[in-house]
C-alpha cells in the first residue's frame, strides 16, 4: 500500500503538533510558561514579585524555663530569697560557686503577625511583630527559693526568620523518580504509576526555620527588694538578641492560602536588677512553643472582570493571564478548579 507524499507529510506534522500541544490546555496556558500578568513589562515584573510575598498571623502557647546562677554579697536585699525547708541550712555561695536555680511555667498567649517571602520554593525569609504574656513561678535551688510575688511579664518582639524548605511537592516528585529508578523505562505500567503519583496534588510543605530578634519588656509585676524604692526590681533584656529554631509544617488550601503549625524552642537572656543596678541577676529563659497560623499570598494574577466569561481557571484575554475564581479555590493551570 502506498501513501502519497503530501498525505504522509501532513500526517507527520499533525502528530508533531499534537505532541507539542500536550503541555497546553484549550485556553493556551502552558504549565511552564510565564504568561504576562499585565499589559506593561513593569506591571508584569511587579506582579511576579508581588506573588512572592504573603502575610500571616498566628497564635499559640509555650512552656518556659527560667534559670539563674544566683550570687549576691548581701542576700538580705532579696526578701523573696528564703529557705523552703523547716530547718536552717547555711548559704554557701560565691562568685565562683553560685547557687543554680530553676523554675517552670507557662507563657500564654503568643500572638504574631508577619510578612514572608518565598524564594524559588527553596528558602523563605520573613519578619514580623509579636506579643506575649508569661508567668514567672518560684525559682528553686537546693534548699532555697526565689519567689516572684505575682510574677508575670508582658513582652513585645521584633523578629526575623530564615527557613529552608525540606520537603514539598517538587521534592516529592524528585523522591518518586529516585524510588522508581529501579524499574526499566520499558516497564510502562510502573512508569505510568510514577507519572500519576507525581501529578497528584501534594499540599504539604516542611520547613526548618531559624528565628532571631529582640524583646522589649512592656510590663513586669513583682514585689520590692529590701531597702524601699531604691531596690525596686525590674526585668530587662540583655543586649544580645534572642535566637530560636523551629519546624514549620504548612498545608495549602489553595494556590494562595495555607494553614501552618510551628513548634520549636527560643533561647533568651534577661536581666533582673535593682532600679540603680546596684544588684543584678542574669536570667536565662528557654521557651518551648507551639503556634497555629494562617497565611495568604498576594495574588499576582488579576481576577477576570469580563462579563459573561464563565471560565473559573486561569485563562487568557488579549494575551494577558487572568484567574476566574477567588483565592480560596484550589486550581491547576492545566485542568482548572479541583473543588
Amino acid at each position: 500500500m502506498k501513501f502519497k507524499k503530501p498525505l504522509f507529510t501532513g500526517l507527520f506534522f499533525s502528530i508533531c503538533l499534537l505532541a507539542s500541544a500536550q503541555d497546553e490546555d484549550i485556553f493556551g496556558i502552558s504549565e511552564k510558561a510565564k504568561n504576562p500578568k499585565s499589559e506593561s513589562a513593569v506591571g508584569n515584573i511587579t506582579r511576579n514579585v508581588l506573588e512572592m510575598f504573603s502575610i500571616e498571623i498566628s497564635g499559640g502557647a509555650a512552656y518556659n524555663q527560667f534559670s539563674t546562677s544566683f550570687y549576691s554579697a548581701n542576700p538580705s536585699l532579696y526578701p523573696n530569697f528564703t529557705q523552703f525547708q523547716n530547718f536552717e541550712t547555711p548559704l554557701d555561695i560565691s562568685e565562683e560557686n553560685p547557687l543554680e536555680m530553676k523554675s517552670n511555667d507557662w507563657t500564654f498567649p503568643l500572638l504574631n503577625a508577619g510578612l514572608r517571602i518565598n524564594l524559588f520554593n527553596l528558602l523563605t525569609i520573613g519578619g514580623g511583630y509579636g506579643q506575649e504574656w508569661g508567668n514567672m513561678s518560684t525559682m528553686r535551688g537546693g534548699d532555697f527559693e526565689f519567689a516572684f510575688e505575682g510574677g508575670s511579664y508582658q513582652a513585645s518582639k521584633l523578629y526575623g526568620t530564615v527557613g529552608l524548605v525540606l520537603y514539598d511537592a517538587k521534592r516529592r516528585q524528585a523522591f518518586l523518580r529516585w524510588k522508581y529508578r529501579r524499574y526499566a523505562s520499558a516497564n510502562y505500567y510502573m512508569q505510568s504509576e510514577m507519572t500519576q503519583r507525581s501529578r497528584q496534588v501534594y499540599p504539604w510543605r516542611f520547613i526548618l526555620e531559624g528565628e532571631f530578634g529582640q524583646l522589649k519588656i512592656k510590663n513586669f509585676v513583682d514585689g520590692t527588694m529590701a531597702g524601699g524604692s531604691t531596690y525596686e526590681p525590674k526585668l530587662a533584656v540583655g543586649d544580645k538578641p534572642y535566637m530560636g529554631i523551629a519546624l514549620r509544617i504548612e498545608r495549602d488550601f489553595s494556590e494562595y492560602t495555607k494553614m501552618f503549625v510551628k513548634g520549636g524552642a527560643e533561647f533568651r537572656d534577661f536581666t533582673y536588677a535593682a532600679s540603680d543596678f546596684s544588684e543584678v541577676q542574669d536570667l536565662k529563659q528557654t521557651l518551648y512553643g507551639m503556634q497555629v497560623g494562617f497565611a495568604v499570598r498576594f495574588p499576582g494574577t488579576k481576577r477576570c472582570k469580563i462579563g459573561g466569561c464563565g471560565v473559573v481557571m486561569k485563562h487568557m484575554h488579549n494575551g494577558i493571564e487572568y484567574r476566574g475564581s477567588g483565592i480560596f479555590n484550589y486550581q491547576n493551570r492545566k485542568v482548572g478548579q479541583w473543588y
